[in-house]
Protein backbone atom coordinates (compact mmCIF):
# COMPACT_ATOMS: atom_id res chain seq x y z
CA UNK A 1 0.00 0.00 0.00
CA UNK A 2 2.80 2.32 0.73
CA UNK A 3 4.20 1.78 -2.57
CA UNK A 4 1.11 3.05 -4.27
CA UNK A 5 0.73 6.24 -2.23
CA UNK A 6 4.51 6.73 -3.30
CA UNK A 7 3.27 6.69 -6.61
CA UNK A 8 0.42 8.81 -6.62
CA UNK A 9 2.08 11.00 -4.37
CA UNK A 10 4.58 11.15 -6.63
CA UNK A 11 2.77 12.09 -9.42
CA UNK A 12 0.61 14.65 -7.83
CA UNK A 13 3.65 15.93 -6.68
CA UNK A 14 5.55 16.55 -10.34
CA UNK A 15 2.67 17.27 -11.74
CA UNK A 16 2.57 20.54 -9.32
CA UNK A 17 6.12 21.39 -9.96
CA UNK A 18 5.97 21.29 -13.81
CA UNK A 19 2.93 23.01 -13.69
CA UNK A 20 4.71 25.73 -11.55
CA UNK A 21 8.16 25.40 -13.63
CA UNK A 22 6.15 25.45 -16.66
CA UNK A 23 7.12 22.01 -17.93
CA UNK A 24 3.44 20.73 -17.58
CA UNK A 25 2.77 19.72 -21.43
CA UNK A 26 6.04 17.67 -21.65
CA UNK A 27 6.47 15.29 -19.38
CA UNK A 28 3.24 13.04 -19.08
CA UNK A 29 2.09 10.93 -16.30
CA UNK A 30 5.27 8.60 -16.14
CA UNK A 31 7.67 11.62 -16.23
CA UNK A 32 5.51 13.43 -13.32
CA UNK A 33 5.72 10.26 -11.48
CA UNK A 34 9.75 10.05 -11.79
CA UNK A 35 10.08 13.89 -11.07
CA UNK A 36 7.88 13.93 -8.12
CA UNK A 37 9.78 10.57 -6.35
CA UNK A 38 12.93 11.75 -6.97
CA UNK A 39 12.35 15.39 -5.82
CA UNK A 40 10.35 13.84 -2.84
CA UNK A 41 13.56 11.98 -2.29
CA UNK A 42 15.66 15.65 -3.18
CA UNK A 43 13.71 17.16 -0.48
CA UNK A 44 13.97 15.07 1.97
CA UNK A 45 17.71 15.01 1.59
CA UNK A 46 17.65 18.83 1.86
CA UNK A 47 15.75 19.27 4.80
CA UNK A 48 17.48 17.00 6.08
CA UNK A 49 20.88 19.26 5.50
CA UNK A 50 19.42 22.30 6.48
CA UNK A 51 17.93 21.14 10.20
CA UNK A 52 14.39 20.80 9.43
CA UNK A 53 14.32 17.00 8.40
CA UNK A 54 13.10 15.66 11.36
CA UNK A 55 9.75 18.23 11.97
CA UNK A 56 6.33 16.11 13.43
CA UNK A 57 4.35 14.12 10.84
CA UNK A 58 7.46 14.75 8.28
CA UNK A 59 8.07 10.73 8.20
CA UNK A 60 4.08 9.92 7.25
CA UNK A 61 3.96 9.78 3.49
CA UNK A 62 0.61 11.26 3.48
CA UNK A 63 1.28 14.43 5.56
CA UNK A 64 1.53 17.90 3.96
CA UNK A 65 4.55 18.29 4.93
CA UNK A 66 5.73 15.39 2.81
CA UNK A 67 4.25 16.31 0.16
CA UNK A 68 5.64 20.34 0.22
CA UNK A 69 8.64 18.79 0.81
CA UNK A 70 8.46 16.76 -2.67
CA UNK A 71 6.89 19.63 -4.32
CA UNK A 72 9.83 21.90 -3.49
CA UNK A 73 12.48 18.89 -4.79
CA UNK A 74 10.51 18.10 -7.43
CA UNK A 75 10.67 21.85 -8.68
CA UNK A 76 14.41 22.08 -7.55
CA UNK A 77 14.78 19.31 -10.05
CA UNK A 78 13.31 20.66 -12.71
CA UNK A 79 14.82 23.91 -12.43
CA UNK A 80 18.33 22.22 -12.50
CA UNK A 81 17.28 20.31 -15.51
CA UNK A 82 16.20 23.08 -17.54
CA UNK A 83 19.53 24.52 -16.89
CA UNK A 84 21.15 21.71 -17.94
CA UNK A 85 18.94 20.65 -21.06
Amino acid sequence: MNFILWIIFGGLAGWIASMIVGNDGGMGIIGNIIVGVIGAFFGGWITDKIGIGGMPGAERPTSIISFATAVGGAIILLLILNALF
